[in-house]
């Protein structure tokens, strides 16, 4: 059968989807082109977002997050909290392995087990099994969980924990995974090939439970250049791209045979100054030397260096309008949002004020780092607020940018002392994004997994347990209000805006734009 990807042209296209048995002919095979690539195929070595809709095409989770975030039943059919501290939940019973064994509770505790022990994980999945005492087998179809401590949102964790073979895990190195060997999920897609900085195979998997993909064949394409991407849409090499450059929108919505897909992400772009050591790297006196103590362990600092940014001017000057200026860490649909905290515009003569009263009367030295291919306009972004910090007293020494991959590793060891970065919503409310990126780092317990500026709060964290407790849910959302606005008072990172995302297609191809902005292969289909 032929491809999307071998029509050559918008002509042959056009003569192609004369019909709607002609499109589904001749769309066995579908080209995607995606800004990144994940660091490894193993779904649980990398919480990070281009690692996890890779992870999407071919392994699942006990619950579905649909492009809303809300949640749904998927490999677990359904649950009962027995009491505060015991649950019990039920999995499908229909489910195959791409290798043909059968989905077990086996599996499933074992996947449990295993998410927070991979080895040399940049972005563990700790913090959706911390609250994890113990699990205990009943059948093979159901088990039982017993929490350290009431956990409301136990299933909104675990129910986000992809799920492995046991009986291909097992001893697996993450080479194994990254040849395909280990790589044996239960989803709709199964590996074929994968060619790092080049492209990922996946064929439909014909023993899938759920709904059949529309493809045979699926090619994702890594084009981390925004125009290479867009130019390979419009050639028609590819069928669908994502991360679209909001310079690109007005061009690609002004073409005939190309439609775009637009949603106000849940990805909140911020500015993260590192409090972890006494000494924040890149963070110089006049003489450049490193300050003792890091002053960004100074509230009143880090409140100065938001007060520079001026969030509406990035979003209109660098994005062309792409972004929803923010001062908390998830949008105003999901809960724990608090409604009074706006941004305001930037005030560089409150900013150095703040900065005299720290003892920094004349600043400091700063340099800044950014990765230049995670999401659109990264470096221009981290360009224009260097400007905007040296306009509100300190001296920027540097700006850095690196690929993606190189910059996330070095940023979760540390090496950086002022960088921005992004983290996206995956849940109903704001649990999970204030438990993975504020509260206080603690490796044995599985808190703080995204928490790379190590900022620690005791007031925060009294705050966000009590909500995690709370099994009353209007309770619950009030108290992540609670936690939400002590965190943005002390100002423990510097919310930037949310991400408006883009993706486009070709004729005869339909897309669901989602909240978590996964591009994932399952959501491609041909167009009705």
């Amino acid at each position: 059968m032929k491809s999307l990807k071998r029509w050559g042209n918008a002509a042959a296209l056009a003569a192609a989807l004369l019909s709607l048995s002609a499109l589904t002919a001749l769309a066995a095979d579908v080209v995607i082109g995606r800004a990144n690539e994940p660091s490894a195929i193993d779904p649980q070595f990398s919480r990070t977002g281009n690692n996890q809709m890779t992870a999407d095409n071919m392994f699942e989770t006990l619950l579905r997050t649909d492009e809303n975030l809300q949640m749904h039943p998927h490999l677990a059919t359904e649950w009962t909290n027995i009491d505060p501290l015991t649950w019990e939940i039920s999995i499908r019973k229909d489910v195959t392995f791409h290798d043909g064994s059968p989905f077990t509770v086996d599996d499933v505790i074992y996947s449990l087990d295993r998410t927070d022990e991979v080895p040399n994980s940049p972005a563990p999945f700790s913090d959706m099994v911390s609250s994890i005492d113990r699990l205990e087998k009943i059948d093979d179809y159901k088990f039982r969980v017993i929490t350290k401590a009431p956990n409301p949102a136990l299933m909104e964790q675990i129910g986000r924990v992809f799920m492995v073979s046991k009986k291909a895990t097992e001893n697996a190195t993450l080479e194994d995974f990254n040849s395909g060997k280990a790589a044996i999920g239960t989803g709709p897609y199964k590996f074929v090939e994968w060619r790092p900085a080049e492209y990922l195979k996946l064929a439909a998997y014909e023993g899938y439970w759920g709904e059949k993909p529309d493809f045979e064949n699926v090619e994702i394409r890594f084009i981390p250049n925004d125009a290479a991407r867009t130019a390979a849409l419009l050639s028609g090499s590819v069928d669908i791209i994502d991360a679209v450059s909001p310079s690109d929108v007005p061009r690609l919505e002004g073409t005939s045979n190309i439609k775009v897909f637009p949603v106000e992400s849940g990805r909140l772009v911020y500015l993260a100054l590192s409090m972890r050591d006494n000494i924040a790297p890149g963070v110089v006196d006049a003489a450049g030397n490193p300050i003792e103590p890091n002053p960004f362990r100074d509230a009143r600092v880090r409140k100065a260096i938001s007060k520079m940014i001026d969030r509406q001017m990035l979003v209109d000057r660098v994005l062309n309008g792409a972004g929803v200026p923010s001062v908390q860490i998830v949008p105003s649909v999901l809960g724990g949002y608090v409604p009074d905290l706006q941004p305001g515009s930037a005030d560089p003569a409150g900013a150095k004020a703040l900065l005299a009263e720290a003892g920094f009367p004349d600043g400091f030295g700063i340099t800044i780092y950014s990765s230049n291919d995670r999401f659109p306009g990264d470096g221009d972004i981290t360009q224009a607020i260097g400007q905007l910090l040296a306009r509100g007293g300190l001296k920027v020494n540097g700006v850095q940018t690196q690929p993606y991959n190189v910059y996330s590793s070095a940023a979760t060891k540390g090496e950086y002392g002022a960088f921005v970065f992004s983290l996206g919503s995956s849940t109903p409310n704001a649990e999970a994004n204030l438990r993975a990126l504020l509260q206080t780092y603690d490796k044995e317990a599985g808190t703080g997994g995204f928490n790379r500026m190590r900022y620690s709060n005791p007031e925060f964290d009294a705050a966000l347990q009590s909500a995690i407790g709370e099994f009353d849910q209007e309770k619950r959302m009030e108290k992540l209000q609670i936690a939400t606005r002590i965190a943005m008072e002390d100002q423990a990172i510097v919310p930037l805006y949310f991400q408006k995302i883009y993706w486009a297609a070709r004729d005869g191809i339909d897309f669901t734009p989602n909240l978590s902005e996964r591009t994932v292969a399952q959501d491609v289909r041909i167009a009705k």
